[in-house]
């Protein structure tokens, strides 16, 4: 069968699931993103030495500066979260850039995959709000006058699900939007004339969204550490 993701469809046509890698492509490369996360990792974690190499150089500068970022805004008791954002963050770039290498599909460009990150993110917020303040969090969502209680409850519900589809259509969009774009140039122009500056704009939109992604759950951490007024 043919089909334009060739990576993942021909390693699954070995076990005989061709069909339904190539009708779930988010999902298939989305394990591929997983596996190449934790082999790195664990590689990674293998090779770390007291004379840093230039990997482990870059890496260590990716990782401080990322959760010094993220306690700068949230104060220390964000750093509990910085392992999950982290993790969060290189799968999203990770993913985004699958776009960019030929026979590869960006697990990114699915919304069912943006929808279950967001709500992770989204979730865990509210999980470390409670695990600060307990029952009091609930004052979060009540607003500062007694009177008009329900309807800053009604508001901010709508508000903090807001946040999920923010999220959720933001990675989805620019994902899926570039998917398109360099489609429509393979098919106008060929695979051999692809202007390259899409390719370089693909990297830097890759690594846009995935800071973003990170960005925003950070402050959604900060606004349930902080104590309701």
């Amino acid at each position: 069968m043919e089909h334009p993701y060739l990576f993942m469809t021909s390693l699954f046509g070995i076990f005989g699931m061709e069909e339904w890698a190539a009708a779930h492509p988010h999902v298939t490369y989305m394990w591929l993103a997983m596996v190449i996360l934790i082999v790195l990792g664990w590689l990674g974690g293998k090779s770390i030495t007291m004379v840093p190499k230039p990997v482990q150089n870059v890496f260590e500068v990716l990782i401080s500066g990322l959760e010094e970022f993220m306690v700068g805004i949230t104060g220390e008791e964000g750093r509990k979260s910085f392992p999950l954002l982290l993790t969060i963050f290189l799968f999203v770039l990770l993913g985004n850039l699958f776009g960019l290498i030929p026979g590869f599909y960006p697990p990114t460009a699915a919304i069912n995959t943006t929808v279950a990150l967001a709500l992770i993110a989204v979730t865990w917020s509210h999980v470390i709000g409670i695990k600060m303040h307990g029952i009091k969090y609930i004052k979060h969502f009540l607003g500062p006058v007694p009177a008009l209680m329900p309807l800053f409850l009604i508001i901010e519900l709508i508000g903090h699900a807001a946040r999920v589809l923010s999220l959720t259509l933001r990675l989805f969009g620019n994902m899926m939007g570039h998917e398109l774009v360099v489609g429509i140039l393979l098919m106008l122009a060929g695979p051999f004339l692809v202007p390259l500056p899409i390719m370089a704009m693909g990297i830097l939109v890759s690594l846009i969204q995935a800071i973003v992604f990170f960005l925003l759950p950070t402050m959604y951490i900060a606004g349930a550490i902080e104590e309701a007024h």
